[in-house]
């Protein structure tokens, strides 16, 4: 088997995913969903916003803080705050919001954040809960534009998250990818096809999260589990692209590799075992029969891809150093039917697609951008997402996948 076999079809497959999430960005109701006036008027629901903190004694202030200067009705916002047993300072810094009348301030034992969600969600009756994460930070505007989407049958509503103030290589990267991820979220929440509500923000109505039996584990990834559960349940998922969260991203390779790794063996072990059912399932519409699947085939299709371009690479590097120094080589290693000729790979189709894939991606980032008005310069993001997310990326989808056939489960940090 030739790498062209491999190559085209996962190049054909991003094309088609690229251009649906572009015409389906393009689509009636996505723009229906963009031009939805911010929230305003007497008949807002109250609101309930829980931090799980867990050594973040570095962060906390600032997330309580934003939190507390939403351009919400006093009476209807509150703030919980919930230390999940940290070792550092962040008891300290809680306590210096005792005294607000709208601040509750909740100690427990370390169980994880899911533990820390549920207790921040038994703490309140507001109708709306949200979740925010003590290293993220929310734009006084965001509430505004996240309440009207939550109609008839929405049981969550995702924000707008970017990386606050990239400066190195591995967060401009990041800052690009996040990017593209908001114009996705907007899109695929236009047909119900989100599977992860984002824990830097994502806001949720508060008895339905109690009816289906609130947070778990989910494999470290909690946030994608309960996207999942209330998609099984016939719940839809909202999506609010200028209701702006920055959060901070990994700023060294160790701390974005165990991110998303964690991240990686979550969806899968979520996908793959909790909720296969709904792989390939009509009655899920696009999460089922177009999401999911492509989710799953992206991820193999990008570590069989990546190693069979290095496998062959490193091939024809040993053969040319071998006739460079005249040391006859047998390559019984390297089977005729693996054979990578380079020769073809520049022709014009290949790089036809190439380009093609580059361009949507970011077309989708720029749309991404403009649409949740994010600050900030692109293009050094771009240069950066372009040079070494290929590169990265299978690494990491490798490694969560050799965790799953050990059963192994990484620490969060």
């Amino acid at each position: 088997m030739s790498a062209e076999l491999l190559i085209y079809p996962a190049l054909f497959v991003a094309i088609f995913f690229e251009s649906f999430v572009l015409v389906t960005f393009l689509s009636a109701p996505a723009r229906r969903r963009r031009a939805g006036a911010p929230a305003g008027g007497n008949a807002l629901p109250t609101v309930a916003v829980i931090v799980p903190c867990y050594n973040e004694e570095t962060t906390l202030a600032r997330t309580a803080t934003s939190v507390l200067a939403l351009d919400y009705p006093a009476d209807k916002l509150s703030l919980i705050l919930v230390n999940d047993g940290s070792t550092d300072g962040t008891r300290e810094v809680m306590e210096q919001f005792r005294n607000h009348p709208h601040v509750v301030i909740i100690h427990k034992e370390n169980g994880g954040k899911h533990t820390a969600l549920n207790a921040g969600i038994r703490a309140t009756d507001a109708e709306i809960v949200g979740c925010l994460d003590a290293d993220s930070f929310v734009e006084p505007s965001a509430l505004r534009h996240i309440i009207p989407c939550f109609e008839a049958g929405v049981a969550a509503v995702t924000a707008a998250m970017s990386v606050h103030e990239p400066k190195n290589i591995l967060e401009l990267m990041q800052y690009a990818e996040y990017l593209f991820g908001i114009a996705q979220r907007h899109t695929l929440a236009s047909i119900n096809g989100l599977y992860v509500t984002p824990g830097p923000s994502s806001f949720y109505r508060r008895a339905i999260v109690m009816a289906v039996g609130g947070f778990r584990t989910g494999h470290q990834v909690e946030d994608m589990e309960m996207a999942l559960r209330l998609q099984r349940h016939g719940y839809t998922i909202e999506n609010a692209p200028r209701a702006r969260v920055y959060t901070t991203a990994p700023a060294t390779l160790r701390r974005l590799f165990l991110q998303r790794i964690r991240w990686i063996s979550g969806f899968l072990r979520n996908v793959l075992f909790d909720y296969r059912d709904l792989v390939f399932s009509p009655a899920k519409g696009a999460l089922g029969m177009l999401v999911l699947p492509i989710g799953l085939f992206s991820l193999s299709a990008s570590v069989i891809v990546f190693g069979t371009i290095v496998f062959a690479t490193s091939a024809d590097i040993a053969q040319a150093i071998a006739l460079r120094e005249g040391i006859p080589l047998a390559y019984a290693y390297l089977p005729a039917s693996f054979a990578f000729d380079w020769f073809y790979f520049p022709t014009t189709f290949f790089m036809l697609l190439v380009l093609v894939t580059i361009a949507a991606w970011v077309s989708l980032a720029v749309l991404g951008k403009q649409i949740s008005r994010t600050p900030g310069g692109l293009a050094r993001g771009l240069i950066s997402f372009l040079l070494f997310y290929g590169l990265l990326a299978p690494l990491w989808i490798a490694r969560a996948s050799v965790d799953i056939v050990l059963h192994k489960t990484r620490s969060w940090r």
